[in-house]
């Protein structure tokens, strides 16, 4: 297994596991269900945990795939910002997730403001992460890049 191989693998838990995490607690939040919140925030923090690996496999995959034949170093930087502003995100909502685990912890309630703070982070992320993984598509799928030209 080489280094873009390996971030291939990797790079779809946090796109996933955002967008799952983001329905876990929008269910949760129109359920009223402490239990769901609390699983929706251990959802992001452990996605958050894994997008680790992913956002850290990403420049030895760059280094690999850079001199293939139709990779656009251009579009290769394009990705990286977007994943490093990605990677902060889901780094903040991890650390909200873990801080409202720990205040929240037992029988206590996760009150519904903190809850609709976490949902408006979780929707930014995976906007985030949804750009993020289309700039990546991009890079050697030229098809679905912006001005391509198709039968």
């Amino acid at each position: 297994m080489n280094a873009p191989h390996l971030h291939l693998l990797l790079n779809h838990i946090p796109v996933l596991g955002t967008a799952f995490g983001l329905g876990l607690l929008g269910f949760a939040l129109l359920r009223k269900s402490d239990e769901l919140k609390k699983a929706a925030l251990g959802f992001f923090l452990v996605t958050a945990l894994f997008s680790v690996p992913a956002y850290l496999s990403g420049e030895p995959a760059e280094d690999v795939v850079e001199p293939l034949a139709g990779v656009s170093k251009p579009i290769v930087e394009r990705h990286e910002e977007a994943a490093g502003m990605a990677f902060t995100g889901i780094v903040v909502l991890g650390a909200g997730a873990l801080a409202g685990l720990i205040m929240f912890r037992g029988s206590k309630t996760v009150p519904a403001w903190f809850g609709s703070v976490v949902l408006a982070i979780s929707l930014l992320v995976g906007g985030l992460m949804a750009w993020t993984a289309n700039l990546g598509g991009q890079i050697r799928h030229t098809e679905i890049r912006s001005g391509a030209n198709l039968p």
